[in-house]
């Protein structure tokens, strides 16, 4: 055989062994394609869990809460419906009642000093009771009226109706309880139908109404925005406020339960104590 055949040989030789680790690679990572791939149970491990969560149905409860349990919202602080001219009248007379009870503490003879303490001691509570005391709260369960005397708690769903007459009246499980701290005023109510009327008779001829400004009402600027909105009272706003909460919430299951009243006995009885004793010594002295 000659040299060139020899030559031309040697090359197929050399090749044919390179092509072989090919093979044997390619019938390595076979097998590593076709393992089934091991999976996790359903109940072990944070991957597990997830699963679980996504096989939920969409309507079901989240784990870890009650079947029936309602989702709880964000918690806001209870609105406060008060007085400002009550309690603008109470603090001056407790002003009053301060300085002409220290007068007669100071200056006063016995008699007078045993009076002047019977006084202040049967005053002051009534005056915080009447005044300072009367507030109405409200949340989204119930609403608690404190009176002068009573603590009257009305859960939403036992409201019957809220009535705004000649005074603030709520009904509930067929009582009727008054609402001192939202007092009605007619002449409130006379200006707001005023507005409503000026309002409306702007509108009519096409331009916007104007509110009485400047002393005594006497100036007149036009109307904005608010002008628009229909008027309304104080106590009528207030009673309208406490209606939508109680048509909101009544139906709900935390706005149950039953009407509790509890009386302010911290107010009546220094009250009455102070009553007994001034009337005992202006009788026998």
């Amino acid at each position: 055989m000659s040299s060139e055949s020899r030559r031309e040989r040697e090359p197929e030789q050399r090749r044919e062994p390179e092509a072989e680790p090919a093979k044997t690679e390619a019938a390595k990572t076979e097998p590593a394609e076709t393992e089934p791939a091991k999976t996790e149970p359903a109940g072990t491990g944070s991957a597990g869990s997830a699963q679980a969560e996504a096989a939920a149905p969409e309507g079901a409860p989240a784990p870890g809460t009650a079947a029936g349990a309602e989702p709880e919202g964000p918690v806001y602080a209870d609105r406060c419906y008060r007085s400002p001219a009550a309690l603008a009248g109470g603090v001056m007379l407790l002003l009053l009642a301060a300085w002409l009870g220290t007068d007669a503490l100071i200056e006063g003879v016995s008699r007078t000093r045993v009076i002047a303490l019977s006084g202040l001691l049967c005053g002051v509570p009534l005056v915080v009771a009447f005044t300072l005391r009367p507030a109405v709260y409200a949340n989204a369960q119930r609403m608690r009226v404190r009176n002068p005397f009573r603590t009257i708690t009305v859960p939403w769903g036992t409201v019957e109706s809220l009535q705004s007459g000649y005074s603030s009246e709520v009904v509930a499980d067929g009582t009727k309880y008054q609402l001192w701290s939202i007092p009605v005023s007619l002449r409130a109510r006379k200006r707001a139908a005023r507005q409503v009327e000026r309002a409306e008779r702007a509108a009519s001829k096409g331009s916007a109404p104007a509110r009485p400004t400047g002393l005594f009402g006497l100036g007149g600027v036009s109307g904005g925005d608010d002008d628009a909105t229909p008027k309304r009272a104080p106590s009528d706003q207030a009673i309208d406020e406490l209606r939508a909460l109680a048509l909101e919430n009544g139906e709900r299951g935390a706005a149950q339960g039953e009407v509790t009243v509890r009386w302010a006995y911290e107010i009546a009885v220094p009250a009455l104590a102070g009553g007994i004793a001034l009337a005992v010594l202006l009788g026998v002295f």
